[in-house]
């Protein structure tokens, strides 16, 4: 295939056993770990965890990434569709509240096969918020929960940090219409939501004025109620990011209180906020075991 799907618009040609666009991946399925997901926001994890299926590559590959052997290194298995389905419901088989997939937009046309007929249970769709308005629109009606970062206002930031200066339009437009499509958040009785919009913002050290101009537009674009918000100080300093000082620390407490003030004063109705020490190396999943990926069998026949 000569692949479009992303802003990018690499134009790159994709092949079974070749991928030479921006995200590295060939043509099908690389999947590098499926599991009940206990550590994302409250309603998407729930009692039991999200059905949490992570794809290899990105469109991004920030340089900051805690995902960094799957996102950058390739780190996965190749897979049918058929399989990807298979996981799904080994997934909700096992008490999973929704199917949530990481970082997916590259693998769209696999994917997009294997959620018909429409799942039991709500469709997240994590992203990196870099995503086309024109990609976005096959998943109408597919996706129930759209879970994307709003990384950057700032775009020479974006492109210093993630190699992407269109970074702010590109995920305004992507957000806009991922609100058309489902709209105010909508939860179950039990506090798990069913449909809506989460964003996403890393907190990074330093750099303020980035999470401000964020929330400001958050501000100006939706109405108090139309979209939640997670504030994240998870950033962990990792090596791959040396070539930036400013991020050779963690976000101090101070400064994550001084967003959560920013958010209060715009207005932000509905917000996730992280205590304790959640920026750690240890938060980081284990992405080389492979983990719910492979037929149980041939995992049996590997051990």
């Amino acid at each position: 295939m000569i692949c479009t799907l992303c802003p990018r618009n690499c134009g790159a040609e994709r092949t079974a056993e070749h991928g030479s666009g921006f995200c590295g991946m060939p043509a099908g399925l690389r999947v590098a770990r499926a599991m009940l997901h206990r550590w994302e926001e409250p309603p998407i994890s729930g009692t039991n965890g999200a059905g949490t299926v992570f794809f290899s590559g990105c469109t991004l590959r920030c340089c900051f990434c805690q995902n960094g052997s799957i996102s950058a290194g390739g780190q996965g298995k190749d897979i049918s569709t058929a399989r990807l389905r298979e996981i799904f419901d080994e997934l909700i088989a096992r008490g999973a509240h929704n199917i949530e997939l990481v970082t997916p937009t590259h693998f769209l046309p696999w994917i997009l096969p294997a959620l018909e007929p429409k799942l039991p249970v709500p469709v997240v769709y994590n992203c990196g918020g870099y995503e086309k308005v024109d990609t976005l629109r096959q998943l109408e009606g597919k996706v129930d929960i759209y879970l994307p970062d709003l990384k950057y206002a700032d775009g020479a930031l974006a492109k210093a940090l993630s190699g992407a200066e269109d970074y702010f339009p590109a995920a305004c437009g992507a957000i806009r219409e991922m609100f058309r499509q489902v709209g105010r958040p909508v939860y179950d009785e039990n506090g798990l939501m069913k449909q809506g919009v989460i964003l996403r913002h890393l907190v990074l050290p330093g750099y303020l004025d980035n999470t401000r101009r964020v929330l400001d537009w958050i501000a100006e674009t939706f109405a108090p109620g139309d979209v939640a918000m997670s504030l994240m100080s998870q950033y962990t300093p990792l090596p791959h990011a040396d070539r930036f000082p400013e991020l050779a620390r963690r976000v101090s407490k101070r400064e994550y209180n001084d967003y959560i003030d920013e958010a209060i004063r715009i207005g932000v109705e509905q917000a996730f906020i992280q205590e304790g020490d959640v920026a750690e190396e240890s938060f980081i999943p284990d992405f080389l075991s492979g983990e719910g990926v492979l037929h149980k069998a041939f995992s049996d026949r590997k051990a």
